[in-house]
């Protein structure tokens, strides 16, 4: 899938074909993570790959606006270093992977995670307490009726500026 493609049609998914995750497609979508960049090059990220069912399901029940991690085939926890990192670098990693699945034919819906949830499924996960759990991303097949439907966006005149806030862009754009 060309990259236009994929960040053009990419949609969140919150129900999943029962079908295992082979090896090889998280592989690329933990590579994708990999090969994100991060400030001065740290990497501060690290991944928690879930396949136990048992596991899926506690992270699904505890997660209030991510009930749908229990019918996923895999969950992919992004932890990060406290320290002076910006969660931005996270952010770069977590929409490389959603974009990797995505072109594998997979989706996934990014979970917020409030402190109290975070911290259960910390302790579920053996996550030390020096380190945060940024969300859990649920990966799986999307359903053979799911649509790619388009969402509304608004057209770039709306939001692009040139030079200075206020300076509307030119009809080219």
């Amino acid at each position: 899938m060309e990259v236009y493609e994929a960040l053009r049609t990419r949609r969140t998914v919150r129900q999943f074909k029962p079908d295992p995750v082979p090896d090889e497609a998280l592989n690329k979508v933990l590579q994708a993570a990999r090969w994100a960049p991060s400030s001065r090059n740290e990497q501060p990220w690290r991944l928690v790959v879930v396949r136990d069912r048992e596991k899926l399901r506690a992270i699904g029940e505890t997660a209030r606006t991510g009930g749908f991690i229990a019918d996923a085939p895999v969950a992919v926890a992004l932890v990060m270093d406290h320290a002076d990192q910006p969660r931005m670098d996270g952010g770069r990693a977590l929409q490389q992977m959603e974009l990797m699945a995505w072109s594998e034919g997979m989706g996934t819906c990014f979970v917020t995670l409030p402190p109290d949830q975070e911290s259960r499924i910390k302790e579920l996960l053996d996550i030390p307490p020096d380190l945060d759990l940024v969300t859990v991303l649920p990966f799986g097949y999307r359903p053979d009726d799911f649509r790619s439907r388009g969402v509304p966006r608004k057209p770039l005149a709306e939001m692009v500026h040139f030079e200075r806030f206020g300076n509307r862009a030119p009809s080219r754009v």
